[in-house]
C-alpha cells in the first residue's frame, strides 16, 4: 500500500493508522463518506490519523477521470490544502463537474486559474491517475469509495462506528509494537503487511446476520417504487437489494416462495441500493428502471427477473443480452447511464437507507421489522406470521385496510395530489442563495415574527445541505398583518439586502429571527441587528423612515395572495405547494420529484 509525496495525504507521516482511500469524484456514495472522514479527523487528529487520496475514476462515470485529473493539478501546484478545498467544492457540487466549473474551484482553492488549465490541458496528471488504477486492480479494488485501513479493507460509504472499530484495533496494534521497538515511520508498513497476509478472503455465503431487531422503522414506499402485488395487502416487505450482489441473487429464490406461499397478503416493494464496489449493479438499476419506463411496471420486474437469472457472472454483454431480450436499443441505456437518469431516484433510495441504519444489500423491512441479509425462510416466515396476526387484529378493530401499512409503521402515506402554485416569479429584489443555475427552486414565503417560520428554517437548512448544488433558496416577503413588527423587519431586511448583497441579507434573515428570542424586532434591535453586518445606518435609517421598500414586500404579498396562499411558511418547490409547517422528510421528498421531473443536467 505505497504512500508517495505525489498522492494527496492529511496528517503526519509517523501516524500509527493510515486510512488509503480509493474514490470518485462522480460516484454518490462517495459523496456520502465525506462527514465521516471529517468526524475522524476531528476526533483522532493528525497525530494518530493520517489520509491518503488514491483515485479509481470508474468507467461508467464520464465527468470522473476529468475532475480527478483537475483535482490533481490543483495538488501539484496548490499541495494539499489547495487539493482539499477543490474536493470539498467538487463534492458539494457534484451535480455541475465541468472543464469550466474546475477552474473555477481552482481558482476558490488559491491556486491560480491559468496554470491550473495549462496542466489539464498537457495531462500532466495522468500518469499518476493510472498508477493509482493499476495499484488498485492489483489489490483487487473494484468500487468506490474503498478503504485501507492499515491494510484491513472497508468498503463502502461505511458508517463511522466502522472506521473507528478497525482505527482503535489498529492503534493498540500499533502501541505493542512502539513498545517492541518499531520506530513510528516502520509501524505502517509492519502493520500493513501483516494485515493484508491475514486478510480473510471473501466469504463463499451470506453471513448470518441477526434476523430482525425489536424496533419498527418507519419506511415510506413511494408511488415510483416497483412492487409486486397488491397495495392493500397485509403484509409488505421492502427490500433494498443489489442487482449485482451474489447475496441478493440468493435471496430471490426465497422472495419467490414467500410470494407464492401468501398470495395476495404480502407486497413486495423494490428499493435500488447498488453497491460502490459492483461496478455492473449501477448499469442494472438504470437497464431495470429504463424498462418500466418504456414497458411499464411489469418492465421492470421483467428486467429483473432476466438480470437475476443471468447467475454469477454480470458484466456488459450479459446487461446487452438483456436489453435485447426486453426490446431496448442498448445504445438509450449506455445514454441513461451517462446522463444519470435515475439518479435522483437512486439518490432519495440512498438517503433513505442512510436514515433506516442500513448497513449492506439485502435488506428487509416487513411491516417496518428489519431483517439483514440473506436469512433463511424460516427467519421471514416468523416474521410475517407475527405481522400478518398483528394486521388481523388492527382489522378487527377497525382499521382501514387501504391505510393498514401506514398504521402498522407509523409512516405518512404519499398524497395522492400535490398541490400546485403558479405565483408571480421573483424579482431582483427577492435574495437567493444557492446555485443560480439548479433545475430546482425553492421559494420560502415567510414573516420574520412567525414562530413557525422560526421552526421552519432548521429545515430548509437541511434541506440545502442535502441537495447541495441542485436547489436553489429564493426568499419572498409576507409578513402578516397580526405581526406589527413583521412589516418593518421585512423592509429593513430589503434594506441589508440593497446596501450589502445576498450573503449579508442571509446573516441578517438569520439574526431576525434569532431575535424573537433575543431583544424583539423593534426598530431599535433592527438596527443595533443591522450595525453588526456594517450597514450604513445613516442610509439605513432613512430607508426605514421612507419606506424605500414597501413596495418590494408588498409585491411578495400581492403575489401570495394572487395565488391564495394565505398562510405562512409557505414553502413552493418548483410550484409545488407546502403549506405551514411539516417534517423534513415532505420537503425531501418534493425536492426529489422536482429533480426527477427536471431531467439530468445538461
Amino acid at each position: 500500500m505505497p504512500v508517495t509525496d505525489r498522492d494527496p495525504t492529511w496528517g503526519s507521516p509517523d501516524a500509527p493508522v493510515t486510512i488509503v482511500e480509493w474514490s470518485d469524484f462522480e460516484c454518490p456514495f462517495c459523496v456520502h463518506v465525506g462527514e465521516t472522514i471529517a468526524e475522524l479527523k476531528r476526533a483522532y487528529g493528525p497525530g494518530q490519523l493520517r489520509l491518503v487520496w488514491k483515485n479509481l475514476p470508474l468507467p461508467f462515470h464520464p465527468n470522473a477521470r476529468p475532475a480527478a485529473e483537475a483535482a490533481m493539478s490543483v495538488f501539484a501546484l496548490g499541495g494539499y490544502a489547495a487539493f482539499e478545498r477543490f474536493h470539498d467544492l467538487a463534492f458539494a457540487n457534484q451535480r455541475s463537474l465541468s472543464a469550466e466549473n474546475y477552474l473555477a474551484w481552482a481558482a476558490a482553492s488559491g491556486v491560480d486559474r491559468g496554470r491550473v488549465a495549462e496542466a489539464i490541458a498537457a495531462r500532466r496528471q495522468q500518469e499518476k491517475i493510472d498508477e493509482d488504477l493499476a495499484l488498485a486492480g492489483r489489490l483487487e479494488v473494484r468500487g468506490t469509495p474503498v478503504f485501507r485501513i492499515n491494510g484491513v479493507a472497508l468498503v463502502g460509504a461505511q458508517p463511522v462506528a466502522s472506521f473507528r472499530a478497525v482505527i482503535d484495533d489498529q492503534l493498540a496494534a500499533a502501541r505493542d509494537l512502539l513498545a517492541a521497538g518499531t520506530s513510528a515511520r516502520g509501524v505502517y508498513p509492519r502493520l500493513c503487511a501483516r494485515n493484508v497476509v491475514a486478510a480473510d478472503p471473501l466469504p463463499e455465503s451470506a453471513p448470518q446476520l441477526a434476523p430482525s431487531d425489536s424496533k419498527t422503522w418507519s419506511v415510506p414506499v413511494e408511488r415510483d417504487d416497483p412492487a409486486r402485488g397488491p397495495t392493500d395487502a397485509l403484509v409488505t416487505l421492502v427490500l433494498f437489494s443489489d442487482l449485482e450482489c451474489p447475496f441478493c441473487k440468493g435471496l430471490e429464490t426465497t422472495l419467490a416462495a414467500l410470494a407464492q406461499t401468501y398470495g395476495s397478503d404480502l407486497r413486495i416493494v423494490w428499493k435500488d441500493y447498488p453497491l460502490p464496489f459492483h461496478r455492473q449493479a449501477l448499469p442494472a438499476a438504470v437497464l431495470a428502471r429504463l424498462a418500466s419506463v418504456k414497458k411499464g411496471p411489469d418492465g421492470f420486474w421483467r428486467a429483473h427477473d432476466a438480470i437475476v437469472e443471468t447467475g454469477d457472472v454480470l458484466d456488459e454483454p450479459a446487461l446487452k443480452a438483456v436489453a435485447a431480450r426486453l426490446g431496448l436499443p442498448w445504445f438509450e441505456v449506455a445514454a441513461a447511464v451517462a446522463d444519470h437518469r435515475f439518479q435522483a431516484t437512486f439518490d432519495r433510495s440512498w438517503e433513505l437507507a442512510k436514515r433506516l441504519e442500513v448497513r449492506g444489500a439485502p435488506c428487509s423491512f416487513v411491516n417496518g421489522r428489519r431483517i439483514e441479509g440473506a436469512m433463511p425462510a424460516e427467519v421471514f416466515v416468523a416474521v410475517i406470521d407475527a405481522q400478518l396476526a398483528r394486521a388481523r387484529d388492527m382489522l378487527e378493530a377497525g382499521q382501514e385496510r387501504a391505510h393498514l401499512y401506514a398504521a402498522m409503521t407509523n409512516t405518512p402515506e404519499p398524497p395522492d395530489e400535490i398541490e400546485s402554485k403558479t405565483v408571480d416569479g421573483p424579482t431582483r429584489d427577492n435574495p437567493s442563495k444557492g446555485n443560480p443555475r439548479a433545475k430546482v427552486t425553492i421559494q420560502i414565503f415567510g414573516d420574520f415574527q412567525c414562530p413557525h417560520c422560526l421552526r421552519l428554517m432548521p429545515k430548509l437548512a437541511e434541506i440545502e445541505k442535502q441537495f447541495a448544488g441542485r436547489v436553489r433558496l429564493v426568499w419572498r416577503n409576507h409578513p402578516l398583518v397580526f405581526h406589527e413588527d413583521a412589516a418593518l423587519a421585512a423592509e429593513a431586511a430589503q434594506e441589508v439586502f440593497a446596501q450589502k448583497g445576498a450573503a449579508a441579507f442571509w446573516r441578517y434573515h438569520d439574526l431576525l429571527f434569532a431575535a424573537q428570542s433575543e431583544g424583539g424586532l423593534g426598530r431599535d434591535n433592527l438596527e443595533k441587528l443591522a450595525r453588526q453586518l456594517g450597514v450604513d445606518g445613516r442610509r439605513f435609517r432613512a430607508a426605514l423612515d421612507s419606506h424605500r421598500h414597501r413596495h418590494a414586500v408588498e409585491r411578495d404579498v400581492e403575489a401570495a395572495q394572487k395565488a391564495e396562499i394565505a398562510e405562512v411558511p409557505a414553502v413552493l418547490v418548483n410550484g409545488y405547494l407546502v403549506s405551514g409547517l411539516e417534517p423534513v422528510d415532505v420537503y425531501e421528498r418534493l425536492v426529489t420529484r422536482a429533480l426527477a421531473e427536471a431531467g439530468p443536467a445538461r
